[in-house]
């Protein structure tokens, strides 16, 4: 279950990036993809680092929250990393 929220706040994280910094927009379906793998990878990240009582907390409110805020950021970053690479193939 901590994975499919992480999974889901990715994707969100990666719209929402999108929409803030047009530059790194990459268009909804390469947002929404680019953030889902940043979200997993957040939460795997987070719980490597030996965060893993937030990032894989279990479902208690706090639990939710940094699971939620790990993905929405993993998301957001990846989308960063990746509207960046594509936009210096593109020149």
């Amino acid at each position: 279950m901590e994975l499919i929220i992480s999974l889901i706040a990715g994707a969100l994280g990666g719209n929402v990036a999108g929409g803030l910094a047009k530059s790194i927009n990459q268009g909804a379906l390469v947002n929404s993809i680019a953030g889902i793998v940043g979200g997993g990878l957040g939460g795997t990240i987070l719980g490597a680092l030996g965060m893993g009582d937030v990032a894989g907390g279990g479902l208690d409110l706090a639990g939710i929250l940094g699971q939620v805020v790990g993905g929405g950021a993993g998301g957001g970053a990846l989308l960063a990393i990746v509207g960046l690479v594509r936009n210096a193939i593109a020149k």
